[in-house]
């Protein structure tokens, strides 16, 4: 498997806040609730203002949780901009903000760096939920799901294929009649979890990829670009022939590809993302409580759709005030409840995380403290 590298850019481009109201039951005993990890984790006891940002792709949970959480705790808000995830890191780590949505996991750079602000252990990561990336396109005269494997989609990416009726894709499409329409490229102009998921995929799942993995799209690529997922959603449906990828739950009427695993080609679902997930290894060498983890793109399990991402919440292990404390732990036992894993559900389409995972989260939130 070919080593990651991530590189990180410090410009935050386009800002859009979200006014979340919300807060749970904390498993810190200072934090004024009776912590249960029950099917709400609610506590209208917790008081004060949580500010974070990061990933696009996570704004769709985002407000369903705001609407989840809303008359759940009035004396509680949590403001979250969504500046894509490196942005998010960024400022998190910059101390501008007290926890960030993430696409993808810290790198160990990051990780020496949270230190500073959150404590010998530093930083730890929280998976909010599981999301298929979608591989997703806009050209007239294919109305159906397009079979693919990775080679394709990393030539096509790459520059390499540029005509919709390459034998390559024909190879794999033999009862489509495909278009000779020019392939338009569309990929993440900012600094993006969603970019570095995908692209972690082409450099692992193919043999023909060789560019960095980061959360910048390579720069010797010639293509169309956009900022945030909406802007990469909106460009390829104004674009015939253009293909792009994004967080499957905001990819509107575009239609998608189904990806070549083992024998078979997967269509995304939130269940074949589970799936991946649930056949990878946590990263190890970070903090004792974190929960990130090294997803495998080269499965052949039958199912798993291994274009997928874990957005996580990123949270200090030492807050300096006890209330930052109490709402940062209160607002991730939310996120990890049923009932906010369902409300993101049926207003994002992702993967509801597992008793398993819920457990082991819950028991990380727990080992948030104060700075003495």
């Amino acid at each position: 498997m070919k080593m990651k590298s991530f590189g990180r850019a410090a410009a935050i481009l386009s800002v859009s806040t979200l006014a979340l109201v919300g807060c749970g039951e904390s498993n810190n005993p200072d934090a004024g609730g009776d912590a249960d990890g029950g099917e709400n984790g609610a506590s209208s006891e917790v008081a004060g203002t949580l500010v974070g940002g990061g990933a696009s792709s996570q704004e769709a949970a985002m407000t369903a949780w705001t609407d989840g959480f809303t008359s759940v705790a009035p004396d509680a808000q949590v403001n979250y901009a969504s500046v894509g995830s490196g942005g998010g890191r960024d400022g998190f780590l910059g101390g501008e903000y007290d926890f960030a949505g993430s696409d993808a996991a810290m790198s160990d750079e990051e990780w020496e760096s949270s230190k500073e602000i959150c404590g010998p252990e530093g930083a730890f990561h929280i998976p909010s939920y599981i999301s298929p990336v979608a591989v997703a396109f806009n050209v007239e005269g294919i109305d159906d799901t397009l079979n693919l494997d990775a080679d394709t989609i990393a030539s096509i990416f790459s520059g390499e294929i540029t005509s919709w009726d390459d034998e390559a894709i024909a190879e794999h499409n033999p009862d489509l009649e495909l278009p000779s329409t020019p392939i338009s490229v569309v990929h993440r102009a900012d600094d993006s979890g969603t970019t570095e998921n995908f692209v972690d995929y082409l450099a692992n799942a193919s043999d023909i990829w060789d560019y960095e993995v980061s959360g910048e799209w390579p720069g010797e690529i010639a293509a169309e670009s956009a900022q945030q997922t909406s802007g990469v959603v909106g460009l390829t449906s104004e674009t015939d022939g253009a293909i792009t990828y994004a967080d499957a739950s905001q990819i509107g009427d575009l239609n998608t590809v189904a990806v070549q695993v083992g024998e078979e080609y997967v269509e995304y679902s939130p269940e074949a993302a589970s799936q991946a997930v649930a056949s990878s290894a946590p990263v190890e060498g970070q903090a004792s409580n974190n929960m990130a983890y090294e997803l495998d793109r080269n499965t052949e399990e039958s199912g798993a759709y291994p274009v997928v991402l874990v957005s996580y919440h990123i949270f200090c292990n030492e807050y300096p005030e006890q209330e930052t404390a109490d709402l940062a732990t209160a607002f991730g036992e939310y996120v990890l409840s049923e009932d906010g894993q369902a409300t993101a559900e049926g207003a994002a389409g992702n993967a509801p995380i597992s008793d398993e995972l819920r457990d082991g989260a819950m028991e990380s939130l727990s080992a948030i403290t104060v700075a003495e």
